[in-house]
């Protein structure tokens, strides 16, 4: 049992400290945060430990009668590993911390490759991150790309890769203070950040990214187009994305025709806020024109990371070193099958 605490308790951190609390090898500590306002109050709710990351958070904490079981100092002498899921800002200031005290950590998706090092997909890279003192599991977006491709590379199918994502403008719960609206904005640079951020987890991949951002909160969806090492049938590149227990396959013919009726079909299924930690990819929006590959997919931006983060803990602690058995358990644990 690994005892473990999140740092920053927004969209990303409170879906690893649920997940956290249902693994039977993991052990939430506490989360800390500069809030008081309702989303810590849903924490105390929970009955999570509570932290304060500065002594200013403690006294608005303490005003807002948020029980308080110590500063984030106390906090990280207690636990085995951080995940940290600060804005990058604020992450930047932290791994100070943890690297003087000599605690693991994990970053998100946000923070640059060379902050950690090691940047981590539990399908493509799991091995390599086995007793690490950090990792950064990626974005996203990133590992969306990295799920997809490394399944086609695993069925020895995969030359290269050119892919265009749309990206939703800002957050659910942010939406109202602001955002695009009435337009859509392509990122100037080609390729976007995604292609070189997956290959900061797999250098062999040959991929190239181009992003717009569209005026929606949802989720994110891509268009890849990817030149096969050789001709082959749709069949095969199914059976290619079955391999992988975080594809999910779904049917535009049965009405899952736009992000908000699969996030409705996930939310029917009994998913904590309808998180969507697979990627859903259109079976029969699929095509293969000899040796060429299309298809599409969608993104839940605020839950695709979450598995991802549970195996990262598991593999920077050195509890489970198997990836397929790390993956089956945190699967498992999740509802995901």
């Amino acid at each position: 049992m690994k005892n473990i605490a999140v740092i920053g308790y927004g969209v990303i951190g409170k879906r690893v400290a649920d997940a956290i609390n249902k693994q039977d090898d993991l052990k939430l500590v506490g989360v800390c945060d500069v809030i008081s306002d309702w989303r810590i109050q849903n924490a105390v709710r929970k009955e999570y430990n509570i932290y304060a990351a500065t002594p200013e958070a403690e006294k608005e904490m303490k005003i807002g009668n948020i029980p308080l079981k110590g500063s984030m100092q106390e906090l990280l002498k207690k636990v085995d590993l951080v995940v940290d899921c600060t804005p990058k800002n604020i992450a930047a200031q932290n791994i100070k911390m943890y690297k003087e005290i000599g605690i693991k950590f994990i970053v998100q998706g946000g923070e640059k490759h060379e902050t950690t090092g090691h940047s981590f997909s539990a399908e493509n890279n799991y091995k390599s991150a086995i007793n690490l003192n950090a990792t950064r599991v990626v974005s996203c977006n990133t590992t969306s790309i990295l799920r997809t491709l490394t399944a086609l590379k695993k069925a020895g199918l995969l030359e290269y890769a050119r892919g265009t994502l749309l990206r939703r403008a800002t957050d659910p719960w942010e939406s109202h203070l602001g955002g695009i609206m009435n337009t859509m904005v392509p990122e100037r640079d080609i390729p976007s950040h995604q292609g070189p951020d997956a290959q900061s987890v797999d250098p062999d991949l040959n991929v190239i990214t181009s992003a717009v951002k569209v005026p929606e909160t949802l989720s994110h969806m891509h268009y890849w187009n990817v030149k096969l090492k050789k001709q082959t049938t749709k069949e095969e590149v199914l059976e290619a994305f079955k391999k992988s227990s975080r594809i999910k396959l779904i049917h535009y013919d049965q009405g899952l025709v736009s992000n908000n009726t699969i996030k409705e079909m996930f939310l029917d299924m009994g998913r904590p806020w309808g998180d969507m930690y697979e990627v859903a990819l259109w079976e029969d929006m699929l095509k293969v024109v000899g040796d060429e590959l299309f298809y599409a997919y969608v993104v839940d931006n605020q839950a695709i990371v979450i598995p991802e983060t549970i195996d990262a803990i598991r593999a920077l602690t050195g509890i489970e070193m198997d990836a397929d058995k790390s993956i089956a358990k945190t699967n498992e644990s999740l509802g995901i099958h």
